[in-house]
């Protein structure tokens, strides 16, 4: 096996909801806070589009790689709808689902030893694309006293003459923090005058909370556009993570070599799936506040219920569908008749004591805490977290 393949990681997140699943198969009532994806089913009309889709012998065949010419500019009107970012669909790539876009973005941008500052907690992927590209991901720590958002200090502390790309993701997973258009300014800002490329994961824009709303770098901050590439899909607000629809935008050279790449690569995406987003973008937003409506009754609910359990601490969620508690006060401690001393003990003891599932900091570069999604059905969080309160209570 190569070096390469051999240094990746698993996926914690989907490890996570691969064990709690073999527990249901055995008839286990196991209620999983593990994967990311909403539990509404994609709307009709996007599914509805699809089949029409799957019955078309035009839609049996090969498109370009970049993706269907109709799509690429859907997806131009919906950003400038969405962020106010103008682009043309030259510079617009779909790939196969927001994490493959990541990835090709990462594979565009990194040289050997460039070095990509990655606030943590980050999102399990980042750090294994950015080495597969070749990159080194620089990690910067943030705490919930800060509402784990990184500060333009910090980012001057890390900067090294190897520094080539900054990774900007608001709405935040795991932690579910939104930064205020202030930051976002600030942070675009110091890019730019240290010109370092900045890579901004927009895929949780329509899911934010009470007073925090997304904002996208490169409109607020025109003057890195050229030096930005945004990284989006279907997937979250959609409800459609099993369609594997995800994009690329950047400047044109940029564009040009990622969608060489993926023409070696995956080639188009699925065609029915391409038709099935378009459906999406042009379809409006009922169902994504009616989904984003649940998502903020649920958060208030688990945000309370974690909240009121000793040893635990937690900053309400502001964006996404996950809630991202310190459980450091529960670890050292006997819970079952056993000691758990980091959150990944914790979380094996919780799934096989409790039969709940989350999981823990350690994947997203931030020991003591837990991630836990709230993406699941009212009467399954409350029954979920009132297991966990009760064993840890003792």
């Amino acid at each position: 096996m190569s070096t390469r393949l051999a240094a990746i990681a698993e996926s914690a997140t989907l490890a996570v909801d691969a064990k709690a699943k073999a527990l249901q198969a055995k008839g286990e009532h196991v209620i999983g806070f593990g994967a990311g994806e909403p539990d509404f089913a994609t709307p009709e009309h996007i599914v509805e589009a699809a089949v029409k889709a799957a019955r078309d012998p035009k839609a049996h065949r090969y498109t370009p790689a970049a993706g269907l010419p109709v799509l690429r500019d859907a997806i131009v009107a919906k950003t400038k709808r969405d962020s106010g970012f103008e682009c043309a669909s030259s510079q617009v790539l779909v790939t196969v689902g927001g994490k493959y876009a990541v990835f090709v973005a990462f594979a565009a941008l990194c040289d050997p030893g460039d070095e990509v500052i990655c606030p943590a907690p980050y999102w399990t992927t980042y750090p294994e694309a950015i080495a597969l590209a070749g990159g080194v991901p620089k990690v910067i720590d943030t705490t919930e006293q800060t509402d784990f958002k990184v500060t333009v200090e910090q980012l001057e502390c890390a900067k090294t003459p190897r520094t080539k790309v900054l990774l900007f993701v608001s709405p935040d997973n795991p932690s579910g923090s939104v930064y205020s258009r202030a930051e976002t300014i600030a942070i675009g800002q110091w890019a730019a005058k240290n010109d370092v490329w900045v890579v901004t994961d927009e895929i949780y824009e329509h899911l934010t909370y009470g007073g925090h709303e997304f904002h996208s770098m490169p409109t607020l901050v025109p003057e890195i556009a050229d030096r930005c590439v945004i990284v989006n899909g279907v997937a979250k607000t959609y409800a459609m993570t099993g369609w594997r629809v995800g994009w690329m935008i950047g400047p044109p050279d940029v564009m040009k070599a990622a969608i060489n790449f993926q023409s070696h690569t995956t080639s188009n995406v699925s065609n029915v799936a391409q038709y099935a987003a378009l459906a999406a973008l042009t379809g409006g937003l009922d169902d994504v506040a009616r989904m984003r409506a649940a998502f903020a009754r649920r958060g208030e609910q688990m945000h309370q219920m974690l909240t009121a359990i000793p040893g635990v601490t937690c900053m309400k969620p502001q964006g996404a569908f996950y809630c991202f508690p310190n459980v450091g006060g529960l670890l050292q401690r006997n819970i079952g008749g056993i000691t758990a001393h980091n959150t990944m003990q914790l979380a094996d003891l919780v799934l096989d004591q409790a039969r709940v599932a989350f999981v823990p900091g350690e994947a997203f570069g931030a020991p003591g805490y837990a991630r836990l999604s709230f993406a699941l059905g009212d009467d399954d969080l409350r029954e979920g977290i009132s297991r966990f309160a009760s064993l840890v209570a003792g």
